[in-house]
């Protein structure tokens, strides 16, 4: 299935770093929105990081990169602030994150890699980052820093790709599901 000629897997952006054990209900998304169970990502946008960085949204571009330190998103594996994230065009390396999380943002098609042990030493927000979430190579540009990281699995990248699993339900239903129900 995968053709990703023309899907952009380098990112070169700002970094918006974040430390330890940040917890997605409150510091990653409100957890009104989450109560709510808003998945709209206009609505979910403005209020990414808001709770832990007022100023975030002010700052954020498409193809900023978010790097976090272990345990990002800890608690329960809400989708709200990936559905954000990926809808403004940002990527995100983190130390670690719980499996379920990781699936929650992998679902909904953000560019993630999540294994990136060290990665908050390499990084200060407002760095100029160069990110391959293919290779897994990692540049700061300002602080002049090369690391290599576990990149995207290959059997995940589809689904990025895609836009998440809903994105990959479409694709086999435009290429394979109308013929099957032929």
């Amino acid at each position: 299935m995968s053709d990703s000629t023309d899907f952009q897997w380098r990112l070169k952006g700002k970094c918006h770093k974040f430390g330890h054990d940040m917890g997605h209900d409150g510091p990653v998304m409100a957890f009104k929105y989450v109560l709510e169970r808003v998945t709209d990502p206009t609505v979910l946008v403005p209020h990414l990081f808001e709770e832990s960085d007022p100023t975030f949204r002010e700052r954020a571009k498409r193809g900023d990169i978010i790097v976090a330190g272990r345990n990002f998103g800890k608690g329960k594996a809400h989708v709200q602030g990936y559905i954000a994230m990926q809808a403004l065009g940002l990527g995100m390396l983190c130390e670690s994150m719980p499996f379920l999380t990781y699936r929650s943002a992998i679902s909904v098609g953000l560019m993630l890699m999540a294994e990136c042990a060290g990665v908050t030493e390499c990084a200060e927000t407002g760095d100029d980052l160069d990110v391959d979430f293919v290779t897994g190579k990692f540049v700061n540009l300002t602080r002049n820093i090369t690391r290599e990281f576990p990149p995207i699995p290959e059997g995940l990248r589809d689904t990025v790709r895609l836009g998440g699993t809903k994105g990959v339900l479409k694709h086999w239903w435009e290429t394979e599901g109308r013929k099957a129900a032929a």
